[in-house]
């Protein structure tokens, strides 16, 4: 008896970070949810065929008895192209990830079951219904997983030749920071689950590569946790780069053992230079007093600065871009990204901006960071795209490259410039329209996974869907 396949696939996403611009590599490989799906995939019962759209063609004749889609936002449109396109075939299709996640009726239209939140604890059951032939509708669990025992991603399934960051390690889920703009703790909640520190180790010792990305919303998220995973890291021969907030990034201790584990850059949300801004999307824990001074002493442990900012917040005027810029260059950060506010369906930004009538578009393809979907408050959108494209042009100009460059200390000087390479030449290629065609709204409306704790938001959710509690 044959093994069944199941060809999951990753849509092409179009993203600065995940087109192929140097040695026929992207910067990232947007692939770690899949991996993780494919592990949970008995090997005994069925073969695995792993596509990442954005650096190889779909095989849309392959013999496959499911076909497994992830997508975001920005690509669920090609998602569900996809699966138009295999359901034709007579393919099943089961989508997942964010956007299906939030909008599972409208994933519904295009595939025959959906996986809302984790896929842990339900792929056991939509596998089963599979060979039944009676996969259908929504798959959700009643609870969270709890971290423990997670099979290892299935690595063996990666190209990596085609990618400058292949291996994703995810220590925790969660975030509790409750940032507006954030999809995090309505996917996965507002506190942290980690997984045992053994599991992880076992998981970076095996996983084929001794460059690794972990995987975390904020791996700096409590004072204590980190600790022991850089300990159990320490004298392995390993690097690894992690995204944080800045307030635990200011511990020296934990710089220290950052050091010594083999940190050799920390992605931080900064997201604006304005106290104000930061306080009305609930980014309590940034002081944009001590960005430059926490710049410097990250540096002093030879470790990289990755700033993410973003634009477009009501309290933004023209004058945001180049004063965010400038600081950004006299300050010395590493590398920097550049976003345009997006209110993700689902988000509480989305119910704020939706409820003014200020969302403009809901072409999904345009929610991609970069295109104007909503009426900025104090500037038009055309100055909000073309105001991004003067930040990233301001601080990858080769001055500023030239005068930024780690000439002195510890920092990697290799990485350094890939990073710098990569990004100034995905911004310059980076040219979309700047504000979003309208569009009429979508028939279906989101839906958090999780609803949000803080009671104004909650009831701001359920009164937009015009539901009395969350769905089962």
């Amino acid at each position: 008896m044959r093994h069944r396949v199941i060809h999951l696939i990753n849509p092409k996403t179009d993203s600065l970070t995940t087109r192929p611009l140097y040695l026929n590599r992207a910067l990232y490989s947007p692939l770690a949810g899949l991996l993780a799906v494919a592990a949970g995939i008995p090997r005994d019962r069925y073969e695995v065929v792993l596509t990442d759209e954005n650096i190889e063609p779909i095989d849309f004749d392959l013999k496959a008895d499911l076909v497994g889609i992830s997508a975001m936002t920005s690509y669920v449109n090609r998602g569900y192209e996809i699966a138009d396109a295999f359901r034709a075939r007579g393919v099943p299709v089961a989508m997942g990830g964010v956007h299906p996640s939030f909008m599972p009726q409208e994933a519904l239209t295009h595939c025959d079951a959906v996986v809302i939140g984790e896929v842990e604890l339900v792929l056991g059951k939509l596998l089963d219904d599979l060979e039944k032939g009676q996969m259908r509708g929504a798959y959700k669990s009643d609870r969270l997983h709890p971290m423990e025992g997670l099979a290892a991603p299935r690595y063996d399934l990666l190209k990596r030749h085609r990618y400058v960051n292949t291996t994703f390690v995810q220590t925790s889920r969660g975030c509790h920071q409750g940032c507006t703009f954030c999809a995090e703790p309505l996917m996965n909640g507002l506190k942290f689950r980690y997984r045992p520190v053994d599991e992880v180790v076992r998981e970076v010792e095996s996983c084929g590569s001794r460059m690794i990305s972990i995987n975390d919303a904020d791996f700096f998220g409590t004072p204590e946790r980190p600790k022991e995973v850089m300990r159990a890291l320490k004298g392995r021969g390993i690097t690894w780069q992690a995204g944080v907030t800045s307030k635990l990034a200011q511990d020296d201790r934990m710089l220290e053992l950052a050091a010594a584990s083999g940190c050799t850059m920390l992605s931080i949300g900064f997201e604006s230079i304005t106290r104000s801004t930061l306080t009305s999307v609930h980014k309590h824990v940034n002081r944009p007093e001590t960005f430059a001074s926490l710049v410097e002493k990250v540096h002093g442990y030879g470790i990289m600065v990755f700033g993410l900012f973003m634009f477009g917040f009501d309290g933004d005027d023209t004058t945001v871009f180049k004063e965010t810029s400038r600081f950004n260059i006299d300050a010395d950060y590493d590398a920097c990204a550049y976003s345009v506010l997006t209110p993700y369906p689902g988000t509480l930004t989305w119910y704020e901006l939706k409820k003014a009538g200020r969302i403009v578009s809901y072409d999904w393809e345009r929610y991609d960071q970069a295109n104007v979907v909503y009426r900025p408050a104090r500037m038009t959108g055309d100055q909000l795209r073309l105001g991004q494209t003067e930040a990233y042009e301001t601080f990858y100009s080769p001055s500023s490259m030239a005068r930024r460059f780690p000439i002195r200390g510890s920092r990697r000087r290799i990485q350094w410039a890939i990073y710098n390479l990569f990004m100034k030449k995905g911004a310059a290629t980076d040219r979309k329209d700047a504000v979003a065609p309208p569009t009429a709204e979508p028939e279906m409306v989101p839906m958090p996974p999780i609803l949000p704790l803080k009671r104004e938001w909650r009831e701001a959710v359920l009164e937009a869907t015009g539901s009395p509690s969350s769905p089962a």
